[in-house]
């Protein structure tokens, strides 16, 4: 590349990015001399006699440079670089000294006070061009960090924003949750339902719930959705319809007989239709575990099926525990499987837990998981609870003490816990 190329090239690049300069020197022919050079090479320039005039003119309007001799009477350009610097302005200026001083002391000084660079006075045309090209490059290097950093800014503000209406709407999901769940105790007769739900986020993928078509007749349930946040608390909303206990003739676990009454289907039939149901829609990916239980409390029968959720755990009256079910497959994964249940029956004063993996798969502090032996040790410890609301408070008190708070609530925690209390 020729020279006059190279030239030409600075010319376009100086002219981008510094377009107005200002010369401060006191010596009337030092500022012509300057002046002339710089409207040669295509730049607006203003003049100051003193740094007092300088600086009214860079409070009115910032210049890309500044060409300031040192040695002043009033105002140095030392005191007038320092004064400048002190301005409040959204851009950067460039600031050339020049001086008849090259002494190292002189400038630290000068780069202490702000300027930079130095030029040594008498100024030769040539070097002054050099150094204006280099504060271009600078400058321009300056001016596209801030826009850089400007869109960065906007970015993470539009982010916050999109962050604030995504939180709010979390917040409202998490109330509608929680309408699905109306009641966390609930007597029949001298028998009692407990729920707890504590989703890890704010929605969750657990769902549990109870009902009942008639006197002595008890549905109960623990699910457990594949995933976390939105799509799995869609599922649990859908669920929650399924299994309602408000709508019988929409409960799938309900049939309505003789038109006059509604029965409890068997467990093992309901998961079954859950299956068919889920299957089905080719859109959902998702998939739940899930322990149902119905009960007959005139004489304590519990019929109990258990798809791939963890073994329930019977509490006996003696203080002898014992962990029921068959294990099975979750809920949405196979076509046409049979699901089988089991049957438990219960004395007065037994209980029934059933929990979700939140449970048993919570990290310790040693970062191994609680294990049913693990949940075993915490039951223990809420034994002399007197209500099942206050045995399931005490029973996640004790669950977050041994998690580990490095991990902390990984997985949504939920259990459903039913008293048999007699006839």
């Amino acid at each position: 590349m020729q020279p006059d190329q190279i030239s030409k090239i600075d010319n376009q690049v100086e002219s981008q990015v510094i377009r107005q300069v200002l010369v401060v020197d006191d010596s009337r022919l030092q500022r012509r001399i300057l002046v002339s050079s710089l409207r040669k090479w295509g730049f607006d320039v203003l003049e100051a006699e003193t740094g007092q005039q300088a600086i009214e003119i860079c409070t009115r309007t910032l210049p890309d440079l500044v060409l300031s001799d040192w040695m002043m009477p009033g105002m140095t350009g030392l005191e007038f670089c320092r004064a400048l610097r002190q301005l409040p302005s959204d851009s950067y200026c460039y600031f050339i000294l020049f001086t008849s001083k090259s002494g190292k002391d002189e400038v630290a000084q000068g780069l202490d006070a702000g300027a930079d660079d130095f030029l040594t006075k008498p100024v030769n045309p040539g070097e002054l061009r050099a150094r204006i090209s280099a504060g271009a490059r600078i400058l321009g290097m300056e001016r596209e960090l801030s826009e850089k950093n400007r869109i960065v800014s906007d970015t993470l503000g539009e982010l916050q924003r999109l962050y604030d209406d995504i939180d709010k709407d979390l917040i409202q999901a998490r109330k509608i949750q929680e309408s699905l769940v109306p009641e966390l105790n609930r007597d029949f007769g001298s028998s009692r339902v407990s729920l707890l739900l504590k989703p890890c986020g704010h929605i969750g993928g657990d769902l549990v719930g109870m009902f009942s078509p008639g006197t002595n007749r008890l549905g109960f349930y623990n699910i457990d959705v594949s995933g976390h946040g939105i799509t799995s608390a869609m599922m649990t909303a859908r669920l929650g319809g399924y299994l309602s206990s408000s709508y019988f003739d929409q409960n799938v676990a309900m049939e309505k007989r003789f038109n006059r009454f509604y029965a409890l289907r068997q467990p093992c039939d309901v998961a079954g239709t859950l299956n068919s149901r889920l299957v089905a829609d080719r859109g959902i990916e998702e998939y739940f575990t899930m322990a149902y239980c119905i009960a007959d409390l005139r004489n304590g029968h519990v019929k109990l099926v258990q798809a791939g959720h963890p073994h329930p755990l019977l509490l006996r009256k003696d203080g002898t525990t014992e962990f029921v079910g068959e294990g099975g497959v979750p809920i949405g994964l196979i076509p046409d499987i049979p699901y089988s249940q089991v049957d438990v029956i219960m004395e007065p004063g037994d209980k029934l837990l059933l929990y979700s993996d939140g449970f048993t798969e919570a990290r310790l502090n040693t970062h191994d998981m609680l294990e049913p032996e693990g949940l075993l040790e915490l039951v223990r410890k809420c034994e002399h609870a007197e209500t099942g609301r206050e045995f399931l408070d005490d029973l996640y008190w004790n669950l977050t003490k041994v998690m580990s708070p490095e991990y902390g609530l990984e997985d949504d925690v939920s259990a459903t816990l039913f008293e048999y209390l007699g006839a």
